[in-house]
């Protein structure tokens, strides 16, 4: 068990040796919650940036999104169709 230490502004520090065992490092970003026993629960978090798209991305897509006819002989074959 380790201690951690709550700083005026509410900021904790988690023990280096914990933070290594779950292979972390730099910043990161944790999932908090109370458990009904009135723990608090910390779980790494994934975030992943997102893109919004503009309307020429979108044409870009779709300009991108064509069988070419091999690939449309290819899936007619695989369906049985002829």
């Amino acid at each position: 068990m380790e201690l951690a230490k709550l700083s005026r502004k509410g900021q904790v520090s988690i023990p280096k040796r914990l933070l290594k065992a779950l292979g972390l490092e730099g910043e990161a970003y944790f999932l908090v919650e109370l458990s009904p026993e009135g723990a608090i629960v910390l779980r790494p978090a994934g975030v992943y940036p997102v893109e919004i798209y503009s309307q020429a991305r979108i044409r870009e897509f779709l300009e991108q999104d064509q069988l070419t006819q091999e690939e449309r002989e290819r899936l007619a074959k695989a369906l049985g169709e002829r």
